[in-house]
């Protein structure tokens, strides 16, 4: 006789009815990392202040002030993230009736969480403080310019009348147009100089653009040279290639400055990517074991009590 089997002997599937996310440790593991991500960072800032100086060749290159943040940065991650890991696991209740592997992918899950909301937190504080950086800065930029522009208002009569140069050829041609004898500074023909002034700041900054000097720009410019400073047209020449020499120095001095910048910027992109994950990583292992010393210390304390 086949034995008939009751709906009610067979234990159904139990759910547990409260949520395997515990959002109270990930906050405040979150906000425990996040003030010592503060902490760290005002520390930090003071450290890089002293790599700074107002005084040449005291100052660090930029290539090392690039790599000693970045590696700041990657220290702050790392401390950051351990820590709010571990209180997180620490913290959260303990799950009864669920396996081991399932406990320790809850725990990884919660550090996990918890780096994330404490990095939106910093992002959001970071974000703040670029945008008002931005703003001091449009601040200065208009200062400047309204500066800029009195001053333009009260010259105006005198650019009228020479068509003055550009300000970033201003010192090039002064070189250009240096007499050998002072005293011409204030002889008749200053109107012949301030025509010639603009004529070679026009030269100088076409050539800038183009990204050199046509040879029939160099021979005019030599003519002009030693027609208002009183040189041999050979010693005219000499200082017009002298001053293009400079020139072309300052634009490949400039040139390896923003290349020297895109790469530090590039590196610091790269090792500030890194260490997040390695962060998420960090906290994720430290909510594990945070978790793990949370649940070996309450069994103790039960064992402990059931033995009394």
């Amino acid at each position: 006789m086949a034995s008939t089997i009751l709906a009610t002997d067979v234990a159904a599937p139990v759910e547990s009815s409260s949520s395997a996310l515990n959002w109270g440790p990930i906050i405040a593991g979150a906000f425990a990392a996040s003030t010592l991500t503060f902490i760290l960072m005002l520390l930090g800032s003071s450290l890089g202040l002293k790599m700074v100086s107002p005084w040449s060749n005291e100052s660090a290159s930029v290539t090392t002030f690039a790599v000693s943040t970045a590696i700041w940065l990657v220290i702050v991650q790392w401390l950051s993230s351990g820590l709010g890991g571990y209180l997180t696991g620490r913290l959260r209740t303990k799950w009864v009736g669920i396996h081991s592997d399932e406990t320790f992918f809850r725990d990884t899950a919660h550090g996990f969480m918890a780096w994330a909301l404490a990095t939106l937190l910093v992002v959001f504080v970071l974000g703040s403080t670029l945008s008002a950086a931005i703003g001091t800065g449009v601040q200065a930029a208009s200062t400047v310019a309204s500066g800029a522009a009195m001053g333009a208002s009260a010259g105006a009569t005198a650019n009228a009348g020479n068509g003055g140069g550009s300000d970033a050829t201003s010192y090039f041609v002064d070189a250009l147009f240096r007499p050998t004898d002072p005293s011409r500074l204030a002889a008749p023909g200053a109107e012949g100089d301030a025509t010639a002034a603009a004529q070679a700041s026009r030269i100088l900054i076409t050539s800038a653009a183009a990204g050199e000097v046509s040879a029939d720009d160099k021979t005019y410019l030599g003519q002009l040279v030693a027609a208002r400073t009183g040189l041999s047209q050979a010693d005219a020449t000499a200082r017009v290639d002298a001053v293009l020499a400079q020139v072309e120095a300052a634009i490949v001095q400039a040139q390896e400055a923003a290349d020297t910048a895109r790469k530090a910027g590039a590196t610091f992109a790269l090792v500030g990517a890194l260490s997040l994950i390695i962060g998420a990583f960090i906290a994720s292992a430290a909510a594990a074991l945070g978790g793990k010393q949370r649940d070996d210390e309450e069994d103790a304390l039960y064992l402990t009590a059931s033995r009394g």
